[in-house]
């Protein structure tokens, strides 16, 4: 059975952890756990990594044939700004320069009344896609703006697609599967992550259960088949290898047809 491909975004090791290894250590357990897409984070480089080390962290995940996406906690509209982001272009910058084909960001603040044409002029001059993730604050994490959004987009035909985070919708109260119906056909991307509320109450992405993969099943039948899907929520353990491995397996077979064997409960997750 052929493999639907897998992304790990390296926040899943622990910020703490990957910004003491840093992000190149892991590529070689990515390999080895059958990963196709790396995901870079922004905010877990480290002060000592200065932008002239990102040639050689670009060489090092091509070696071993990964894809790259480079994440970036930016708001692409900023409140009362007709304009993007003016960090869009530098961060594009230092996307292309890791070698990622990919740049995520956040939608922000988007009301309708924006500049998409100073938006299609910064992208054109940069050989990275954007794609825009719903993450989980009131601005940026409800299910209106992104339709009136990717309408204008889809529209203009421009080279903009989706990042449908499964998990962040509910820290505003949104219904996944109401996203899934609507924002389907623009997604290019889909960070999976089950979410649990701890002890004091907070929302916390967790690792999924069978009832989490058949509702992750159930949503990607809105999208485009065989979308690249990333693990977002905590690898933690002794073997780490091992556990990367079994994750990335689950993952792999979302949207296909399964034996009994495939669908094994998830007792020890």
């Amino acid at each position: 059975m052929s493999r639907f491909p897998v992304a790990i975004s390296l926040g899943a090791f622990g910020a703490d952890l990957v910004r003491e290894r840093g992000q190149a250590s892991f590529i070689p357990l990515l390999v080895e756990a059958g990963v196709t897409r790396i995901e870079l984070r922004e905010e877990l480089f480290t002060a000592e990594l200065s932008q002239q080390d990102f040639p050689a962290l670009a060489q090092a995940i091509q070696a071993q044939g990964l894809e790259c996406l480079y994440s970036a906690p930016l708001e692409l509209w900023l409140e009362g700004q007709t304009l993007p982001n003016p960090q869009l272009e530098p961060t594009l910058r230092r996307a292309s320069t890791c070698g990622a084909a990919w740049l995520k960001v956040s939608l922000g603040h988007f009301d309708g009344d924006k500049d998409f044409a100073a938006l299609a002029d910064c992208l054109s001059r940069h050989d990275v896609q954007l794609l825009v993730e719903n993450d989980q604050t009131p601005q940026g994490g409800r299910i209106e703006p992104f339709s009136a959004f990717f309408a204008q987009v889809k529209a203009l035909q421009l080279p903009i697609g989706m990042t449908f985070d499964i998990g962040n919708w509910l820290w505003q109260g949104q219904s996944n599967r109401s996203a899934a119906e609507q924002l389907g056909p623009y997604v290019e991307y889909v960070h999976c992550k089950a979410v649990s509320r701890n002890a004091s109450g907070k929302l916390v992405a967790v690792p999924p259960r069978q009832t989490d993969l058949h509702l992750w099943e159930q949503l990607l039948k809105h999208m485009p088949v065989g979308l690249p899907r990333a693990i977002e929520y905590p690898l933690q353990g002794d073997d780490l290898l091992q556990i990367t491995r079994e994750q990335v397996a689950y993952l792999a077979r979302l949207g296909q047809r399964h034996s009994p064997a495939s669908t094994e409960a998830l007792s020890h997750v």
